[in-house]
């Protein structure tokens, strides 16, 4: 068996460890197939970005191991994880994958409520009489 690329990626609180083997293009997600996992078109379309700016569609076997989060963030971090093992995978694909910006951490998050307030940002309505 071929030489398997590990890589982490992460998004909010989804985390997604990614093994990369050369393959005839096979997604694994949780043991599922990719599109019954995502079954949202968009997210499919987020997911395979790294590998199309790398002109590596068919090229790699991805399995993902995927947990916290939500759909989305988990699509996003799987976007991020198979960002790094290709740039693991072929050095050389770096400048690509930087420019598209794919190997960025999307470090926003969901700011914390604040005490005396409704929300994070939000304040009690203000009744002046």
């Amino acid at each position: 068996m071929a030489e398997a690329i590990t890589a982490t990626g992460k998004r909010k609180t989804a985390v997604a460890r990614v093994r990369l083997v050369l393959g005839s293009g096979n997604m694994l997600v949780n043991g599922r197939p990719v599109d019954e996992y995502f079954p949202r078109e968009a997210l499919r379309g987020l997911v395979v970005q790294p590998l199309t700016a790398c002109n590596a569609v068919g090229r790699y076997d991805v399995h993902a191991s995927l947990h916290g989060g939500g759909i989305a963030g988990q699509a996003s971090a799987l976007r991020h994880g198979i960002a790094r093992a290709l740039e693991k995978a072929d050095p050389g694909q770096r400048t690509t994958l930087k420019k598209a910006g794919h190997l960025t951490r999307d470090a926003r998050k969901k700011e914390r409520k604040k005490y005396g307030q409704r929300g994070a940002r939000a304040r009690f309505q203000f009744s002046k009489r």
